[in-house]
This record gives structure tokens, sequence and C-alpha cells, in this order.
């Protein structure tokens, strides 16, 4: 009876041990798309943010029309992320030394993740999803810390 009781609490802290070897590979792989994120606007790396998005990623914001003063929501996709990782920060003036960056994963549950990116002059909020083994960003909804900048 005790040998038994041995086992499955042996058998239990195994796959504990598991899981939590899992939550922390997934948590280093949710942040490091992230980081992928942001360091590829920092480093103009398009490669990072190619690998860091899914091909269907949208970004969205608020935006107030100068003549109207009217809001509306204002959407990026993946292809012009890329190209902006490669363009942004090209003379190298847009970020101070060193550049904030501070991933906050704010849930993670099977293959979905939610995240909160906090950079020098925005918040970006990140659903992060696990296809195939890979975690790539799917939906980004940011702003600017001053919101009177939209």
């Amino acid at each position: 009876m005790k040998r038994n009781l041995v086992l499955c609490c042996a058998s239990f802290l195994l796959a504990l041990a598991s899981l939590n070897a899992q939550a922390l590979q997934d948590s280093l792989a949710v942040e490091r798309a992230a980081l992928d994120y942001i360091e590829s606007q920092h480093q103009l790396k398009p490669e990072l943010m190619e690998s860091a998005l899914h091909p269907r990623m949208v970004k969205r914001t608020f935006w107030t029309d100068k003549k109207t003063k009217k809001q509306y929501l204002r959407e990026t996709f993946a292809d012009a992320m890329v190209l902006l990782a490669e363009t942004y920060n090209i003379e190298g003036d847009r970020f101070p030394e060193p550049p904030k960056k501070e991933v906050v994963i704010l849930d993670i549950t099977g293959n979905t993740a939610s995240v909160k990116l906090i950079a020098d002059e925005w918040i970006d909020l990140m659903h992060i999803i696990k296809l195939n083994g890979t975690w790539q960003i799917v939906n980004v909804l940011w702003q600017f810390h001053d919101s009177s900048k939209h």
C-alpha cells in the first residue's frame, strides 16, 4: 500500500515537473515573440519582426482625424510592420539608449497568451498564439502613453 502511494506521488511529481518545464518554455517563447517585435524596430531587423508575427496579424489603435476631430479605428497589417522594422529607426533616433522594453505576460492558457509590452512612447497589448509549436503575435492593440498624440 505504501509502495503504491509512493509510486503514485512520484508519478504526480514527475508530471507536475514536466508541466512546469513546459510552462516555463512557453513563457520564454511568448516573451521572445514580444521582444522580437520591439527589438526589430530598435535594430532595423525586419526578419525578427517577420518571425514574431503571424502572417495574418492585425495591429490596431484609435486615431483622431485632424479636421473633424472624430476618432476612428486605424489598422496595420503584418507586411507593413515588417517594412516598418526595416525603416522606422533608420536614423537611430526613434528610441533612447537604452530603449524601454518591458514585457508583462498577463495570461497563458494552452496555445494562447495575452501580453502587455511597455515601450518608451507607447504600450502594445498583444494576443499571441502557438501554432505548430511556434508562438506568434496575431493581434496588437496599441496607444501612446500620451493619448493626445493620437
